[in-house]
């Protein structure tokens, strides 16, 4: 389990690559929902998304041997994106192996970071291909079964208990491989240990809900259009933070996670993605059963989606 002097070193470690997101109180978050709301606004981080936390505390533990050797990545966009940039600001030369299903947007802005871009036809051979790929020689940046990775995530939670009001009872956060909810679970454990944490996924992203119904890591069809969430199972080390520390997981349809973005766009003046819109729906689950004296924070994971892409999926679902 990762603990909280490992969340500290990590803050340290990074502090000089990364920004210190803004925690702020929404206005207009609070009065959709109907009680106080304070987002973490890690849409604003450096790459778009919480991932350069946990890619950049990684490439800094590497050695000589591994750093000259080079990084590979497996991502459904945000960690790609991340490891892309953060290798190059570093001098480490990386491959990044995405499906083809990934954002056209994330292709590109890992290809243009000047990572070596490698398709495949999904996300379960994707990672079997990132596996290969280490086994010759490459350092593996997981995106979330790794303790430094998680340690890196881990500093949102950080920041969101020192920056936060005192009042915060209930905190919410999307699940894709589990990394991100493990750290901010361990950093609220040690820092505010009677906030709840409480995850969410997408219907066709559920790897971290499948884990908690078998008792451990199994592996799942994938079918949500969130790739950023899409990961084929989750790892031991993450299904061990999440039944230890994490509430509930609440899984939500696609088309709500949708519409979270376009709430997210009228409400709070954010531009999200739907990894974060997935927050709301959940939100409304959360103050339904903790009732009116909730007191909500939501991270916003990150915004790396097009204008183009959230009106086609807004089209789609029948939201305009």
């Amino acid at each position: 389990m990762i603990g909280i002097s490992e969340i500290e070193a990590a803050a340290g470690l990074i502090a000089p690559h990364v920004v210190r997101t803004p925690t702020v109180a929404s206005p207009g978050l609070g009065a959709l929902l109907g009680i106080p709301v304070t987002a973490k606004l890690e849409l604003l981080q450096r790459t778009g998304s919480f991932k350069a936390r946990g890619a950049v505390a990684k490439l800094l533990s590497l050695g000589e041997v591994e750093r000259a050797a080079g990084v590979v990545a497996v991502s459904g966009g945000n960690h790609g994106i991340a490891l892309a940039v953060m290798a190059a600001a570093l001098d480490v030369k990386a491959t990044v192996v995405m499906p083809r299903t990934a954002p056209a947007r994330s292709l590109a802005l890992a290809e243009e970071a000047g990572a070596s871009l490698r398709l495949t036809d999904g996300m379960d051979s994707a990672f079997e291909l990132g596996v290969r790929l280490a086994d010759e020689g490459l350092t593996l940046v997981h995106p979330f079964d790794d303790p430094a990775v998680i340690a890196g995530q881990g500093t949102v939670g950080l920041e969101l208990a020192e920056d936060a009001g005192e009042e915060l009872t209930d905190v919410v956060v999307s699940i894709g491989g589990g990394g991100l909810i493990s750290g901010i679970a361990a950093a609220l454990r040690a820092r505010r240990p009677g906030v709840r944490v409480w995850g969410v996924e997408t219907e066709g992203a559920e790897s971290m809900s499948a884990a908690l119904k078998a008792d451990g890591p199994v592996p799942v069809p994938l079918s949500s259009l969130v790739t950023t969430l899409s990961a084929p199972a989750v790892s031991r080390l993450t299904y061990d933070h999440v039944s230890e520390l994490v509430e509930e997981v609440l899984v939500v349809p696609d088309r709500e996670a949708v519409r979270g973005c376009l709430e997210l766009a009228d409400h709070a003046k954010v531009w999200a993605e739907p990894a974060a819109g997935c927050l709301l729906p959940a939100a409304r689950e959360v103050v339904s059963r903790v009732g009116p004296g909730a007191r909500l924070g939501l991270v916003l994971c990150g915004g790396n989606t097009t204008l183009a892409e959230v009106t086609d999926w807004a089209d789609r679902f029948g939201l305009r």
